[in-house]
């Protein structure tokens, strides 16, 4: 039975291992996620509304109205499910350093759980849209040999992203002098 349980269990441990302290991405990573969605949003559903207007005013008169009501009503649909699990998936964002590597996990539903050596980092990048900016925020970017591989921590503390970037490179470089 025991077996039962930890075969059960081995999952979950694998994308979300036991006794790792987490620091979480900062909640003001959700306001700015909400006002890009919302953003997008409009431009897309506006768009998408053109021929609607179209059919309405008579330009366009053979144009089925079930398309033209369906198409941005159902991408706004889409839009405004996305932005009410918005905060969920922000605060299942998180990082943690241990001393070999830096464990970094995101998602809800399909979780995953990327784990970077230190000794395989190349360079740590540090990045701040406008908005990002106007929230005090950063995404850290932490680029390795592969190509393939790129870990991202969006939503980061202006603070917190320049201490990474210098902890996390200082780490990579001792790593790389170590070999």
């Amino acid at each position: 039975m025991n077996a039962e349980k930890d075969s059960r269990q081995a999952p979950d441990q694998a994308v979300d291992p036991e006794g790792v302290d987490w620091l979480p991405v900062s909640d003001k990573l959700i306001t700015v996620r909400l006002i890009s969605g919302a953003v997008w949003m409009v431009v897309v559903v506006g768009v998408l509304s053109v021929p609607l207007v179209l059919r309405s005013t008579g330009v366009w008169a053979g144009y089925p109205g079930w398309l033209a009501w369906s198409v941005p009503g159902v991408v706004l649909l889409w839009f405004l499910i996305g932005l009410a699990i918005t905060p969920r998936q922000v605060r299942a964002i998180g990082y943690a350093e241990r001393h070999e590597d830096l464990l970094v996990k995101q998602g809800i539903l399909f979780r995953r759980l990327l784990v970077v050596p230190y000794g395989r980092m190349q360079y740590v990048d540090v990045q701040a849209g406008p908005l990002d900016r106007a929230f005090g925020l950063c995404k850290v970017e932490l680029h390795t040999a592969s190509s393939s591989v790129t870990a991202t921590i969006p939503g980061v503390p202006e603070e917190e992203g320049a201490r990474l970037r210098e902890q996390l490179s200082a780490r990579g470089e001792a790593r790389l002098a170590g070999l």
